[in-house]
Order: structure tokens, then C-alpha cells, then sequence
């Protein structure tokens, strides 16, 4: 049940980085930056290190779960760039603005949204040290899913109602994910090889995604503070990992 309790606030963080997102758009490279820092340092400070306590108290071998996370990188490359593409290259066309692609793209952040429940809920069975680091980078992270739904849907010239309702179904997603977990229990070395997938995930979205996103728009004086709060994101992981 803990895994629903934090799948709850990842609810809120979602919701409030949709509401974030409908008044204070200008400011959002600086949540992103720090984002990123928060998700690169959970895959470096808890879930690598988690995988290879599970393989070596096991004895399993690791390769697996890094060929999970080189997967899980490629998987989720591979979505945006085959299922987000048309969105990626609406800015080289000044009115060319579509509301279904705006639906599909949000569609596209609910299921990784799904996604980010189910890692809280298994992040759990493999330890609660884990899972409390995991729910972390998914609660801020999440936020920024908020963000980005909302972000979709008004640059596609979707009615604000239905900005809103895609927004309520992104925030739900996480929730009902944790929920699923509770119907089984994976094997450790199904957890440790979902691990490494995940790891693969949380690197794409940090390093691939949310950093260039941050800076896209950012001179030479905000890329400094960019920089601080992403080293400021995993420095904060850090110690919350050696706590936990």
C-alpha cells in the first residue's frame, strides 16, 4: 500500500504541473533542469546499485538487466521518434497545427505515466530504500509530465476543457500502474532485469528529453543556473539515497 500512497502524490505533482503549466509556461526550463539532474542520479545512486546487490545475493547475472536498460533506452527513443516525430518538426512550419496530433502525442506521456506507476509499485518489491528513491524522481518527475500534457495539447489548439481532461487522465495514470503491481509478485530476477529497464527509461527521458528541452531557450547567464539546479537535482538524490 505504501506504493499507492506515493503514487497519490505523483497524482498531485501532475496535476499541479498542468496547472503550473497553464500560467507560468515561461518559467519551466528551470523544473526541467532540475529534473534532470534528480533522474540521472537515481539510475547512478539507487538503481544500478540495487541491481547488482540483487545479482550478487542471487547469483544472477547482471548482463541482463544492462542489456534491459540499453533496451529500455532504445524503446522509448524509439516511441518519440516514430509516435512524437510529426510533433518534433511543427516548429518549421509557422501554422501547421493539428489537435489529433496534440491528443496522440499527450496519449504518448499517459502511457509512460502508466509506466512510471509500475515502477514505483515494483521499485517496492525490490526494497523500500528503492522504492522511496523511485517514487522521488517519479513525483518530480511527473510534474513535469503535467507540464507537458497541458504544453501539447494548447500548441495543438485543443480547447482548454480538453486540455484539462488529458491533464486528469495523466495524473490518474501512475495511480492506477501502483495499483496493478499489488496483483503479483515478480521473481528477483524479473524485478532486477525491469530495474535495469526502467534505468533505461529514466536516462532517456533525463538526458535525451527533459536537459536539451531546459536549455533549448537558455542564454549564456541562465544555462549557468541551469547547470546548478541539475547538479543541485543530483547532489539532493544523492543524500536521500544514502538516508534511505
Amino acid at each position: 500500500m505504501t506504493a499507492i500512497f506515493f503514487s497519490l502524490a505523483a497524482f498531485v505533482s501532475t496535476l499541479g504541473g498542468g496547472l503550473f503549466a497553464l500560467r507560468y509556461r515561461d518559467h519551466l526550463h528551470y523544473l526541467l533542469s532540475f529534473t534532470a539532474g534528480v533522474l540521472l542520479a537515481v539510475v547512478s545512486f539507487e538503481l544500478l546499485p540495487e541491481i547488482f546487490e540483487l545479482a550478487h545475493e542471487h547469483a544472477l547475472d547482471p548482463s541482463w538487466a544492462m542489456a534491459a536498460l540499453v533496451a529500455g533506452f532504445l524503446f522509448f527513443h524509439s516511441g518519440e521518434k516514430f509516435i512524437l516525430i510529426h510533433h518534433a518538426h511543427e516548429s518549421d512550419y509557422a501554422a501547421h497545427r493539428h489537435p489529433h496530433v496534440g491528443m496522440l502525442s499527450a496519449l504518448a506521456l499517459v502511457g509512460h505515466s502508466l509506466l512510471d506507476g509500475v515502477g514505483i509499485g515494483l521499485a517496492f518489491q525490490a526494497s523500500t530504500a528503492v522504492g522511496l528513491v523511485v517514487a522521488i524522481a517519479v513525483i518530480t518527475h511527473d510534474c513535469c509530465d503535467g507540464l507537458n500534457t497541458v504544453g501539447l495539447m494548447l500548441t495543438h489548439r485543443n480547447p482548454t476543457p480538453r486540455a484539462v481532461a488529458m491533464l486528469v487522465l495523466d495524473a490518474l495514470a501512475p495511480v492506477i500502474g501502483a495499483a496493478s503491481t499489488l496483483l503479483f509478485q515478480l521473481p528477483p530476477v524479473a524485478v532486477m532485469v525491469y530495474l535495469g529497464f526502467f534505468a533505461g527509461f529514466l536516462l532517456y527521458i533525463g538526458v535525451s528529453d527533459i536537459l536539451p528541452e531546459a536549455h533549448s531557450k537558455a542564454g549564456p547567464s541562465t544555462a549557468i543556473r541551469l547547470i546548478g539546479l541539475t547538479a543541485f537535482g543530483a547532489v539532493l538524490i544523492y543524500f536521500v539515497s544514502r538516508w534511505a
